[in-house]
């Protein structure tokens, strides 16, 4: 007689210390995407801050064009909204859209009802394709940017002649207009186009970069000539800042999705993200193949297993796996025994007659002990067990 000793409970769950160094490598990972999106946020916030404000003293801002141009007696007024902008058109008024594209079609349309005819002059900082075909039609912007960002004037116009070579490399410009100026060519398309008024005496002044109207590049060749000769020939300058706050950005027809309010920026940022999360959990999935790819170096045997894997399915209470475990291997013993091909060994249209034919017996009670359901308590798989021996011994008797 044997006395079993009762062991304590073995835990399977995963300790504090496991689950850090299981998760450490993609929390550093997290940690330093974090930190990186921070830093990059912080560096844009305070190098573009104020991009082409005339209030604003940062690199990317304009305050001194706009200083300049006091000390010459023309005023600057900043305006945020279309219907200031509209209002402010004149004879004696120079109006400049800093970032046009951000301006809805509708918006577009409007302000280049209201500068027609004005006898004002109107400036486009760098207008997209978009943009400028609204505000200065007859003008097209071409795909491919300049390569250079400094370039010489070859023009007949006094501004850019005065000013020689400046910072206006960007976007490039064609023109059906005969009577236009197309200065600052970079592969023989202009960077800054003059386009004369109809009637009124006014004009539309097309500018492919806004370098020349930049803090920290204002002093460079012939930038600062040419921004005050294009923005003071009238004793009056609205600096248009468009801003998504306009309510008449949220006319019918063009209302904007919320990708579209979503600064690009963003966009790629939230992409990078997947990319990353994606190569990380790439990097955390389960390997393909052995976990060990060597040999053991000792052999394990099959008793030690089986009785592994039964003390598995008693703790997890899988009675029906240890049951449906036990029924496949019969099934597979037993079909060769009588007859029966092993891929119909689980087929019991195919297995059932032939061990009725063999044993002679009720093909009903072989039906429930070998596809039957799944015992209700230890006692009744022990008992299957017994029964699945018996079966297999009888059949095997010659």
């Amino acid at each position: 007689m044997t006395t079993g000793v009762a062991l304590p409970p073995t835990s399977t769950a995963p300790t504090i210390r496991q689950v850090w160094t299981r998760t450490r490598g993609i929390a550093l990972a997290m940690v330093l995407l974090l930190a990186g999106a921070v830093a990059i946020a912080v560096v844009r916030s305070d190098s573009r801050h104020g991009d082409l404000d005339p209030r604003s003293a940062d690199p990317y801002g304009s305050r001194a064009v706009a200083e300049l141009l006091a000390d010459r007696g023309v005023s600057t007024r900043v305006v945020t909204t279309l219907a200031e902008a509209r209002a402010a058109t004149g004879r004696d008024t120079t109006l400049l859209v800093a970032v046009p594209d951000l301006l809805t079609p509708r918006q577009q349309v409007q302000l280049r009802a209201s500068t027609t005819g004005s006898g004002g002059r109107t400036i486009l900082v760098a207008a997209g394709s978009s943009s400028v075909e609204r505000l200065a039609p007859g003008v097209t912007a071409d795909p491919a940017t300049s390569l250079k960002s400094t370039l010489d004037p070859h023009c007949s116009l006094a501004e850019a002649r005065r000013a020689g070579s400046a910072d206006t490399g960007g976007i490039r410009y064609t023109t059906t207009h005969l009577d236009a100026d197309s200065c600052y060519p970079s592969q023989r398309l202009a960077t800054l186009i003059r386009v004369p008024a109809a009637s009124g005496g006014g004009d539309t002044v097309v500018l492919g970069a806004p370098d020349i109207l930049l803090n920290d590049r204002l002093d460079e060749q012939g930038n600062a000539s040419l921004a005050l000769q294009l923005l003071g020939s009238r004793h009056h300058l609205v600096w248009y800042l468009p801003s998504l706050s306009d309510s008449s950005a949220t006319g019918t027809g063009d209302q904007k999705s919320l990708f579209d309010l979503l600064p690009s920026g963003w966009l790629w940022g939230t992409l990078q993200l997947f990319v990353a999360a994606a190569l990380a959990a790439f990097w955390r999935a389960r390997r393909l193949g052995p976990l060990v790819p060597e040999k053991l170096p000792v052999a394990i045997r099959a008793s030690e297993t089986v009785e592994g894997r039964a003390r598995l399915y008693r703790k997890a209470n899988a009675r029906d796996r240890a049951a449906a475990a036990l029924r496949s291997t019969a099934r597979t013993r037993l079909a060769p025994l009588v007859g029966v091909p092993v891929s119909q060994a689980h087929a019991p249209e195919a297995l059932l007659p032939a061990l009725s034919a063999h044993l002679h017996g009720d093909g009903q009670a072989l039906h429930s002990l070998l596809f039957g359901p799944p015992p209700g308590d230890d006692a009744a798989l022990i008992a299957l067990t017994d029964q699945l021996d018996a079966l297999e011994r009888e059949v095997r008797r010659p």
